[in-house]
């Protein structure tokens, strides 16, 4: 038994070695074993590389190591954008703060990485073979992917390094993986996260029975504190099922198109409902109308929001 155990880590170490002589990665292998048959199954489906969608997961996510791998299933470092309507985490990138989409799975996040290069803006790349995985690599960068002026460079020598040109030979696939309950579940209320809505340049969500400011905070990575302060709430304050909650501080005013078009005051509203209506903070909504703060609206106003 000990001979065995000897023999074992031996064969390890002269694995290991030969590996990282090669200049690859027993990490990067097991995620390339892992994924390999979802990456060819989404190019018999989209006609993207499998080399390609492999190299970016691999870079994207360390390998599947990443805090947006490990917190949000997201392989590919996909940002929310105006068109996502599901649930996010909040990570630095560029800026501070970034909003990436969070998936309920690894599949989700290929199957959303295919739709997503299906943007006009990526359409060149449709042209090229689908073995041709220098140019699209150089295509992504160019058509503005990543910001990484090595962006291309680094792709290619992953897939080179790992000999990941090697599955865009596939013309059929034995793995058959099931999107037909992805259809239904990307941007679609059956997500048990909130979903993340966008108004007047800003992200908002609405809220359910039993949300609490912590456990929105632990759901979307804005603390307890700043969406109370955010939503210019104090510090009792309750949730509401159907409260509209914002997840960045309100703007000034309202947006363009509410240019010399007022508010009319309905019955039932308050200055906090409008301005939570329009995105704007409630200050801000007093000081547009030159009202002083206990002044209580009434049925017909009129009130600028911009």
């Amino acid at each position: 038994m000990r001979l065995k155990t000897v023999f074992l880590s031996v064969l390890f170490g002269v694995t290991s070695f030969l590996l990282q002589a090669q200049g690859v990665s027993q990490q990067y292998l097991n995620y390339i074993e892992r994924y390999k048959g979802m990456a060819i199954d989404q190019m018999l489906r989209y006609k993207i590389p499998a080399s390609i969608t492999l190299a970016q997961g691999l870079l994207e996510s360390g390998a599947g190591t990443s805090t947006l791998a490990r917190k949000a299933n997201n392989h590919f470092g996909i940002k929310c954008g105006r068109a996502w309507k599901g649930p996010y985490v909040l990570q630095d990138d560029d800026e501070r703060n970034e909003k990436f989409r969070k998936y309920r799975s690894v599949e989700e996040s290929y199957e959303d990485h295919s739709r997503f290069l299906q943007q006009a803006r990526y359409s060149s790349l449709f042209d090229l073979s689908p073995k041709d995985y220098k140019g699209w690599a150089r295509g992504l960068k160019r058509c503005g992917y990543a910001t990484n002026p090595r962006y291309a460079s680094l792709l290619i020598d992953l897939i080179e390094r790992y000999d990941l040109d090697q599955y865009d030979k596939y013309k059929s696939s034995k793995l058959h993986f099931d999107y037909s309950s992805i259809d239904r579940q990307l941007n679609s209320e059956s997500l048990p996260s909130h979903l993340v809505y966008r108004n007047n340049e800003n992200y908002y969500i609405i809220a359910r029975a039993g949300d609490t400011f912590d456990l929105l905070a632990e759901e979307t990575g804005v603390s307890a504190r700043d969406i109370r302060k955010f939503n210019e709430l104090p510090k009792g304050y309750r949730i509401q099922a159907g409260d509209v909650l914002y997840l960045e501080r309100k703007r000034k005013k309202a947006a363009k198109k509410y240019k010399d078009v007022p508010h009319v005051v309905k019955a039932g509203e308050s200055m906090y409902n409008i301005a939570q209506r329009y995105g704007i903070r409630l200050e801000s909504l007093y000081d547009m109308n030159n009202l002083p703060a206990d002044y209580a609206i009434q049925v017909n106003d009129r009130l600028r929001v911009r």
